[in-house]
């Protein structure tokens, strides 16, 4: 089968994660940048990727590489791309994109370009006038970085983040894809007790559940290319098979509790929605009086930062109360915490023993990490 090129976007600092999670897949020439990493493999590794992927943003397949300075080259380089190789003649192709340090700056110009060169191509090889644009959709993305253009067809649709559990949320929630993150870089893998002492909607406690069982997170949702013509079904049920395959059927300890009752009926249906409320259990705690009897065990958790929940002095004073309360556990105990306060470890009455820098949406935070890390 004929070899293609993946491109996975993901959060600053998610990098080595994603790469990891795509060589774990034996896809060949890993290849991590910032914000981004690439990959081959073939058609059938498209639906592989989409189903268990824990910690990228989305799949790209990827048509073309190309230099650009000026709205020629951009138009040019965009026209000689086989399109109607790909999206049918009633297809939709929407346009979005990205420039960075680039000649072509202005982004809406170049969504104009990108949208003309591929409507004349298409029209051309379909004789047209116009595009219909009533069928699937097949949305085309461009970045410009230092005017280097890649051509792409995200092949996901909504974010991979979006694993089809979370209907509603509390409020500020984290994207399941950085909740993911965080487990992983706790280094738990089902083995040791698990803890949220701040659980809101659940998400990690969700995501540390989903990778104890090696549940594959995207297998109750859809993906954009499950419509494609390119894609073979059978691609699609043979990955879905791969990874019911590779799940895991044992007993496991996660718990989440969070001071607010309604934020735990919610992590409590959405734990059902994931299928895994025989894995995880919540519960009405407060964080501050947190204490477990084991001795060992993982604590990772997103406790309010202070720009939307609170304000600074108040998460400073529940820090100060939190991090009292980690200092009475048993030795054994990893603690990962998500902050953006900069005066968290102040706060918190103790320096991280490793800090790594990560962001939530927009916001530049650290995971402090406490314990044997």
């Amino acid at each position: 089968m004929e070899q293609v090129k993946y491109m996975v976007p993901c959060l600053l600092g998610l990098e080595r994660l994603v790469a990891d999670e795509l060589i774990r897949l034996k896809l060949p020439e890993v290849r991590a940048e910032n914000g981004r990493v690439f990959c081959k493999g073939t058609l059938a590794d498209l639906p592989r990727m989409n189903i268990q992927l824990r910690c990228g943003a989305r799949v790209l397949l990827v048509l073309a590489r190309f230099h650009a300075e000026t709205f020629e080259e951009l138009f040019q380089g965009v026209l000689s791309v086989p399109w109607e190789d790909i999206i049918p003649r009633d297809g939709e192709s929407p346009v979005k994109g990205y420039s960075i340090s680039s000649q072509l700056h202005s982004v809406p110009a170049c969504q104009s370009i990108v949208k003309k060169a591929v409507s004349q191509r298409l029209c051309r090889a379909y004789g047209l006038e116009w595009l219909p644009e009533t069928g699937e959709r097949y949305q085309i993305q461009f970045s410009i970085m230092k005017d280097e253009v890649y051509l792409c067809l995200d092949t996901s649709g909504p974010g991979l983040y979006k694993r089809g559990y979370r209907a509603v949320g509390v409020e500020a929630p984290l994207r399941e894809t950085l909740a993911a993150a965080m487990v992983l870089l706790s280094k738990y893998r089902g083995l040791d007790p698990f803890c949220d002492p701040f659980c809101g909607s659940g998400t990690i406690c969700i995501e540390a559940a989903l990778i104890a069982k090696n549940r594959a997170p995207g297998l109750n949702r859809r993906f954009a290319a499950q419509k494609w013509d390119i894609v073979d079904s059978r691609f699609w049920m043979d990955a879905v098979e791969e990874a019911l395959d590779q799940e895991y059927d044992r007993v496991y300890d996660i718990w989440g509790g969070d001071i607010d009752a309604n934020a735990v009926r919610i992590a409590q249906e959405n734990a059902v929605k994931a299928e895994v409320e025989d894995t995880v259990r919540f519960e009405v705690a407060d964080a501050g009086r947190f204490y477990a009897h084991e001795p060992y065990g993982r604590v990772v958790t997103n406790p309010p930062y202070g720009e939307r929940l609170l304000e600074k002095e108040e998460a400073a004073r529940l820090y100060h109360t939190f991090g009292a309360a980690v200092r009475r556990l048993p030795e054994g105990w990893r603690v990962s915490i998500l902050s953006s306060h900069t005066e968290f470890e102040e706060a918190f009455g103790q320096r991280a023993k490793k800090k790594r820098k990560l962001y939530n949406g927009m916001i530049k935070c650290d995971l402090f990490q406490y314990g044997k890390v």
